[in-house]
């Protein structure tokens, strides 16, 4: 029996490492368990200093989707497109604007404005009538074609004066004249200073 016993004390010696003595193996208990609370305290930590950041920063807000506009401006007359024509922006609502130019088949695009938004499109050419809309931006692709006309024929109230004096003198009416200054009727002392009285006999 002592023989059995003393078998198993010396299976179980052999069974750790030669390095490590009963007093070590009992050691290694506290050490494992420091080093896990160590490791608990630093995550934890770490936690809450990410939930900290998490309320002081500012939430991550994405931009509204944009639509993508052309514009597209030809002249009236021939469809002919308009080159550098200035093509101005601007959201109701809102201060400022953007101003493009036309390329040379007369478009211009813009990718920054958001659907939804309402917007004022001005063209503004040279030689041409300025042209002025409101505008819903409703869908994410808007193509719109603007035909500029030309400036309207001004008039001036001198303009015709020598043509009202052609057509009256075709029409047989004489022109007008001012009136002669009136003449002077004789005096009459004067008269009766000219002539003969005689006197009764």
């Amino acid at each position: 029996m002592r023989r059995f016993a003393l078998g198993l004390r010396k299976a179980v010696q052999f069974s750790l490492p030669a390095y490590v003595s009963r007093y070590n193996a009992a050691m290694l208990s506290p050490a494992s368990f420091r080093f896990l609370a160590i490791t608990l305290i630093a995550v934890s930590g770490i936690s809450l200093s990410g939930q900290d950041a998490a309320h002081r920063g500012r939430k991550y807000k994405p931009p509204p989707p944009t639509s993508h506009i052309e514009v597209t401006v030809v002249r009236d007359t021939d469809s002919k497109p308009i080159e550098n024509a200035s093509v101005i922006f601007q959201l109701i609502g809102e201060k400022g604007n953007m101003e493009l130019k036309t390329n040379e088949d007369g478009k211009s695009i813009i990718d920054v404005l958001p659907t939804g938004s309402k917007m004022r499109l001005q063209i503004i050419a040279k030689g041409y009538q300025t042209y002025g809309q409101e505008y819903a931006i409703d869908k994410a692709d808007l193509t719109f074609g603007v035909r500029l006309k030309r400036p309207g024929e001004q008039y001036s109230i001198y303009k015709n004066h020598g043509d009202d004096a052609q057509n009256s003198d075709k029409s047989g009416e004489s022109p007008k004249t001012s009136p002669s200054p009136p003449t002077e009727k004789p005096n009459d002392s004067a008269s009766k200073s000219t002539t003969p009285q005689t006197k009764p006999q």
